[in-house]
């Protein structure tokens, strides 16, 4: 029974691919990029028994410097990732790309999850697992080295990821902070 239902929501997620991209002429037209990192059938508890609705998270990314993560939920699958496609594409966060890889090294947190965020030489690529590598490809980094620790939740992974991120400052922004100039904070 599990195995069916866990074969029609894989059927209803290439459904939903294949709509996406019939709508989009054959091909995505925009430049942003969606990966879908989970799906998972959910149930609410109610009077007259359980209600059944599927959650999906969603990262979307333009792959030169933003990205955003969003979740939907709805009674079809179809519908949950439409939700969670515009969901990512309100949360749209800002990344410092310091040529191909991050300023500096920063860890994060959220919920259970915690991410460890390094950067890498040239050609390195991204070493990353799972919903981390997702969300670091999709804000356009080529080089860097990432460690999950902690829970291996696909949501709370791509949450700590997306928190570290967000807190990376370039080398500008702290001279400004500081009151110096570039120049004098780099001598």
């Amino acid at each position: 029974m599990a195995e069916e239902k866990r074969e029609q929501s894989k059927k209803d997620y290439r459904a939903a691919d294949e709509k996406r991209e019939d709508q989009a002429g054959g091909a995505k037209s925009s430049e942003w990029k969606e990966r879908v990192l989970q799906i998972r059938r959910v149930t609410k508890v109610v009077k007259g028994g359980k209600k059944l609705s599927f959650r999906a998270v969603v990262v979307v990314g333009n792959s030169n410097g933003q990205v955003g993560m969003g979740i939907g939920k709805s009674s079809e699958v179809i519908g949950a990732i439409q939700k969670a496609i515009i969901d990512g594409r309100k949360n749209l966060i800002k990344v410092p790309v310091f040529k191909t890889t991050i300023p500096h090294p920063i860890t994060a947190k959220a919920g259970a999850g915690k991410v460890l965020l390094r950067p890498a030489a040239k050609g390195t690529g991204v070493i990353a697992g799972g919903s981390a590598r997702a969300v670091l490809e999709l804000a356009g980094i080529g080089d860097i080295l990432c460690k999950s620790l902690g829970s291996d939740s696909p949501l709370n992974v791509a949450r700590a990821t997306i928190q570290a991120l967000s807190e990376l400052r370039t080398f500008s922004d702290v001279a400004k902070s500081r009151g110096l100039s570039l120049n004098e904070m780099l001598s």
